[in-house]
């Protein structure tokens, strides 16, 4: 609810009382765990939200450990956004015991199971990387949204339409992916990152995805992976690979010096944004920006023709 701040009687020597003053809106004091979370909170929320993420660019939310300075942050804050699907397993018990005390609500937790990926080898557990297809998004800004109007229900009418305008730029964007992602030539549609965090856009957009770990990062790569990846580098003449932000380049380093041994020339096709978004202030510091740069860096080292500067012009130019 809107706060009002009166001024109490002045004395009545004074023979004046006091007008009521209008205090400023209080803003739902928010925690997301990840910058996507938040981006698309503030995106929703505008003035009405101050949100405080508590994974920066170059953070890796798998194997991520909330610190002391986090505690504070979260119980003391009027709602907190965490992703779920197990992206957050690290602190898993945390959430369970601020669940009972404060509102956390895991906005990707609702998708119906139909629409995710399984975890291979695993049932009933789902690839979390979901942020990797906008319209799989939408579904979660709606998540987000319906958080906020709890908070805040007299701003109900506000968020739905914010939530409206955002969720029509991601349908947007989408249309912007499959038309450049569709200059790729077939024989070129498979994107090799650190790990699998593009099961998503590789289902929507029609690409083979390899990573060289698993799901999460927490797994390692052994020396076979790393020569069976070699091998399809060499019979499907792929030229290049990806490193990840929030990824050791290690294994793509390997993968490039293992190929270029057996006479098949691989270079880095540049830096995807996986479980962590640009620099805060910048455009790949935004949910819409990280994917576009996703998506143009993707089709240009592929052998697509995307416009230098991205859906928006506003990519950094390289």
């Amino acid at each position: 609810m809107n706060r009002r701040f009166f001024l109490g009687s002045l004395s009545a020597a004074s023979g004046i009382t006091a007008l009521p003053l209008v205090g400023k809106e209080i803003a739902i004091n928010i925690v997301a765990t990840t910058s996507m979370i938040a981006d698309t909170a503030r995106s929703i929320g505008q003035g009405s939200v101050k949100v405080k993420s508590l994974m920066g660019p170059g953070i890796d939310p798998h194997s991520y450990r909330h610190t002391r300075n986090d505690i504070v942050s979260m119980t003391k804050a009027d709602l907190t956004l965490r992703h779920g699907l197990d992206l957050e397993t690290q602190m898993e018990d945390f959430f369970a015991d601020l669940s009972r005390k404060r509102s956390v609500v895991a906005v990707a937790n609702t998708i119906n199971p139909q629409e995710l990926l399984n975890y291979p080898g695993q049932t009933g557990r789902y690839d979390p990387h979901v942020w990797m297809d906008p319209l799989l998004w939408t579904l979660v800004t709606d998540q987000i949204a319906l958080a906020l109007v709890k908070e805040k229900p007299e701003k109900e009418d506000e968020f739905q339409k914010t939530a409206a305008l955002y969720k029509s730029k991601l349908i947007q964007l989408n249309e912007y992916a499959k038309t450049v992602l569709d200059t790729v030539p077939n024989k070129s549609r498979v994107l090799i990152t650190a790990h699998d965090a593009f099961g998503y856009f590789g289902k929507t957009y029609g690409f083979d995805v390899i990573g060289v770990q698993g799901i999460s990062t927490n797994s390692e790569a052994g020396l076979y992976r790393i020569k069976e990846i070699v091998d399809l580098l060499v019979e499907r003449e792929i030229s290049a690979v990806f490193v990840e932000s929030s990824v050791s380049d290690r294994n793509m380093r390997a993968l490039i010096e293992g190929a270029n041994a057996r006479g098949h020339k691989v270079s880095l096709g540049g830096e995807l944004y996986s479980d962590a978004m640009g620099i805060e202030g910048t455009y790949e510091g935004t949910y819409v920006g990280m994917l576009d740069h996703n998506i143009t860096t993707i089709a240009k080292a592929l052998g697509g023709n995307p416009p230098d500067l991205g859906w928006q012009g506003k990519l950094k130019a390289t």
